[in-house]
């Protein structure tokens, strides 16, 4: 049927010419189907493009969500270690804070007690500028936040260390007056009060009434409370930090070797025992062995005064 050739004759009536013209069915057919098919492929291959289109616009839309998600989750972690630090930094605004007088008194320790005290630093790893000018796509962004965080965090470790450890030498430095009266001799040379001679006196000597209180000038341990010689009742306590006082001429004891004492305690009363002229309290501070002269770091009165 397709090999079949037509032949179209044409004649013009009034000059009598005529004109054939011959066709073969197959490319006639060819074309036709060639035109025929054409809209058809044409809306197939649309059709198909559009499929392709909308998965790949549905994958991106999940993956949009998915990161949105983990935006948000990343954002609420960064938000909440942001108002963590922000309690920490308050926490330690309050527990900074020092009473003048005693900061003073701080201030007049040796220079190897104040070591002994001070924490190690870190500098932060990069400044805050340096960290905003480095981001360019979100993930970015987040990391170099969470890294700037963590930086702070660790810097705030450091820094609360340093404040505990400063607090600590607060409490063991020995601040308020360890009892009520009046002075009657301080470090030095002096006339010995039994003997008339020269003599080098190692305290400070507060007259009072007998059986007044006697308080620990500062937190620490009890590592002596017994009869001492010259010293007659003897509390020692050490502070920690090298720091140790020492209390003498007791008429009794209220605490035992061993116990643990705070700034203000009562330890013991004034009295006269051992080598004394009167009732009063021999007072001393030491500092790594070496004798202080007290009157530099009594800043405080005892509290009940």
């Amino acid at each position: 049927m397709f090999s079949r050739r037509y032949t179209i004759v044409v004649a013009d009536r009034t000059s009598g010419v005529m004109h054939r013209a011959t066709l073969s069915v197959r490319p006639v057919a060819i074309t036709l189907c060639v035109v025929l098919a054409t809209p058809i492929l044409i809306g197939l291959g649309a059709a198909w493009k559009g499929r392709v289109d909308t998965a790949e616009l549905r994958t991106s839309h999940e993956a949009l969500q998915q990161e949105n998600a983990s935006y948000r989750q990343a954002t609420q972690a960064l938000a909440g270690e942001i108002e963590s630090l922000q309690s920490a930094i308050a926490d330690l605004a309050g527990r900074s804070a020092l009473d003048p007088s005693l900061a003073r008194a701080m201030d007049k320790l040796p220079a190897l007690v104040k070591a002994r005290a001070m924490g190690g630093s870190t500098e932060v790893e990069q400044s805050a500028r340096a960290t905003l000018s480095a981001m360019s796509v979100p993930e970015e962004t987040f990391g170099l936040l969470r890294g700037l965080l963590d930086s702070l965090e660790s810097r705030l470790l450091v820094v609360r260390r340093n404040v505990e450890r400063r607090n600590a030498l607060a409490a063991a430095t020995p601040s308020i007056w360890p009892s009520h009266g009046w002075i009657t001799s301080t470090v030095g040379s002096r006339v010995d009060p039994i003997t008339g001679g020269s003599d080098t006196h190692e305290g400070l000597d507060i007259a009072g009434d007998k059986g007044q209180p006697v308080y620990a000038t500062a937190s620490g341990k009890v590592t002596h409370a017994s009869y001492q010689g010259a010293y007659g009742n003897l509390v020692t306590i050490d502070h920690g930090f090298g720091l140790e006082s020492r209390y003498g001429h007791l008429q009794d004891f209220s605490v035992a070797n061993g116990a643990r004492v705070k700034r203000g305690d009562v330890i013991g009363h004034v009295g006269a025992t051992g080598r004394a002229t009167g009732y009063h309290l021999h007072y001393e501070v030491h500092a790594n062995g070496r004798l202080l002269n007290p009157l530099q770091l009594l800043t405080q009165r005892p509290r009940d005064q």
